[in-house]
Order: C-alpha cells, then structure tokens, then sequence
C-alpha cells in the first residue's frame, strides 16, 4: 500500500512528529510512506498532485489548496485525507489583520468536505471541523511523542542556578516577547537565572541571562535535558485554541517539569502540581518557578510524572496503529479522545 503525504514546504516540524513517526507502524502494516514538501510554482504544484494517481492514500498538511487544485486532488486520490493541527481556517496571534479571513476559511472548508477522513490534533479543531464536514469523517490524533528519543533530566541545580527552557520557531519566540512582565517578576526573584532559548534567533528578557542554543533534529533532545524548568506561554485567543502543545510534549519527554499560563492544550497536557504549574499572573508565574528552582527533588518528581503522562497520553507506539488504520479506511476503529483534566484516556468508538 502506497501512501503520499504532501506537506507544506519548510514545515519538517509538523510533518516529522504528525506522520513521520509512525513511518515505523505503516512500514509493519505493508504501508510504504512518501513525503513530499509542496512546491510554489504552478507547474511544479500540478506535478505534485498529479504523484497522487499512483499512490493508494495521499495525505494533505495543513496546505490551504485553491479550489481548482482541491478539485483536482480529490479526482486523482483513491483515498485523500486531511491533516491539521493548527487553527489555519483563520489567521494567526501576530497578523495585524485580525484572525478572521474569509479566504482561508473557504478553503479549509472545501478540503474537508472533499476529504475522505480528516485528522485534527485537538478536540477544539475537531468540533470547528465537524461543522463542515460529517462528524463521523472527523478524528482526534493528538502530536505524538517518542521517548526513547528523549533522555531525562538529571536535577541538581537549585536555586538561581537552575535553568530555565524554551524551545521553538521564531514566530511563537516573538509571542513569548508577551510575557515579559511574567519573567520579570521572575527576575526580580531570581536575577541571573540562565534561560536557555532552543531556537534560530533569541530575545532577551531584562534580568535573566539569556543563552542561545541553536536548535537541530540531532541535538534538540539533549539540549533539553539539559534544562530544569520547561516555561510556555500562548495568547489567550482563537488561534491559540488550535496548538497542540508540541514543546509542552518535549518538555515532559525530556523529564521537565512544565510552567505555562493556563490557555488552550495547556489546561489539558500540564496536571497542575503534579507535572507542573499552570500560573496566569506574574506573582503565580514568579513563586512556580522560584518554587520550582529550590527543589530539585520536587523537579524530578513532576519530570517522572511528565514522561508518565506522555506515555499514557501521547505516546507514538500507542496512536501509530490507529493512524494506519484510518490509512486502511477502517473509520470504525476505537479512537482515544484527550479530555480536559486527570482523565486518562477516554475510549469513544467512531461511527
């Protein structure tokens, strides 16, 4: 069985932990997967759609199609399936133009109504995309995670010399620029506590020493493990509610206890005071990490419960069968759904 997934180009991010990480599952099931990035030129766009007459599923990434290439997808796809893990029927937190955009909307709409199945990373995404398509066609598989990939943390440091960690894309490093008045007042607490930035660029937060690490595929695991106290940060908006809380993920992997402001997947992935904190003012986000800093044994505690959590939750041997099975059609398969607090995993079997 033949599988193509067409991805936006440049987004490795999304397509290696949304598809690539059950190349192993699919490679089991007798699936052989392709991944090819989108190209810009129309000549070449047509080349790429045109791959799907060969293939026996293709899968979409996220990639808003112009009606006239949806048209032509879905008339050379045996199976053609949508893939999405982000609030991309609307702009995002940094667009000046507002998140509304009736352009992106209609073609999100139009993918998924010509889609045989679309897989959403969030329950948020699926019922925005449930109105515009049948429920049934709709399913959750949350950003995976391997942690053999991820070496835990060893905690030591205490104090002003425990690390803070950040880890992503320069887009969501000028959206962390929003909580500056939350660090400071970590600052103020903690001056000189190093916060190391994974990323391709830094951004300095006055009273914190910022250390730049460079992000690779190869080193990001290890760079981790090499941090104390994982910190993310999301505008409470509409775009926010579509993340799928990747580096939240990471951090847990990486054994990590996680700081964030309660928004979105936040509210479900961290279990306050058990794998984290959830903190919204500059007080809360200020007595979490001071908190956190002087207690190495309550880091590594909460770091345990972390990578236990993405085990039960996130892990990429236990969603991989049910990725290949919505590849083989079987849409009737049990699908776990994330719900909001401690609930583990609850079962919900798919009409």
């Amino acid at each position: 069985m033949k599988v193509l997934a067409l991805i936006e180009g440049g987004n490795a991010v999304c397509s290696r932990y949304r598809i690539e990480a059950f190349r192993k599952v699919m490679a089991d099931r007798g699936m052989s997967l392709e991944i090819v990035p989108i190209e810009k030129g129309i000549l070449g766009r047509i080349g790429n759609l045109r791959m799907a007459k060969n293939v026996d599923v293709v899968i979409l990434q996220r990639k808003l199609l112009p009606q006239w290439q949806i048209s032509l997808l879905r008339s050379w796809s045996r199976r053609l399936i949508f893939d999405v893990d982000d609030a991309i029927f609307q702009r995002d937190s940094n667009n000046s133009k507002g998140p509304v955009s009736s352009s992106r909307s209609a073609r999100y709409r139009a993918i998924v109504y010509r889609a045989d199945a679309v897989i959403v990373g969030n329950e948020y995404l699926r019922q925005v995309t449930s109105a515009w398509t049948k429920p049934n066609r709709v399913f959750v598989i949350p950003t995976c995670i391997d942690t053999c990939k991820y070496r835990p943390a060893v905690h030591k440091r205490i104090g002003p010399e425990a690390r803070l960690v950040w880890i992503g894309q320069q887009s969501t490093l000028q959206l962390l620029g929003n909580a500056k008045e939350q660090l400071s007042a970590v600052a103020e607490r903690m001056p000189g506590m190093q916060f190391h930035q994974i990323c391709d660029q830094s951004a300095d937060f006055p009273g914190l020493e910022v250390v730049l690490r460079p992000w690779s595929m190869d080193g990001e695991a290890a760079v981790l493990a090499q941090g104390d106290i994982g910190i993310a940060w999301m505008p409470d908006d509409a775009w926010s509610l579509g993340k799928c809380g990747l580096k939240v993920l990471q951090y847990m992997a990486a054994g990590l206890p996680v700081v964030a402001n309660p928004v979105g997947v936040h509210r479900e992935m961290i279990i306050h005071g058990k794998t984290g904190f959830l903190a919204t003012t500059p007080q809360q986000w200020a007595d979490s990490i001071v908190c956190l800093a002087a207690d190495p044994e309550l880091r590594n505690k909460m770091g345990n419960a972390g990578r236990e959590l993405i085990e039960q939750r996130y892990n990429v041997g236990a969603w991989g069968p049910r990725f290949a099975d919505l590849l083989h059609g079987y849409t009737k398969s049990i699908i776990p759904q994330i719900h909001h607090g401690e609930n583990a995993v609850v079962r919900k079997i798919s009409a």
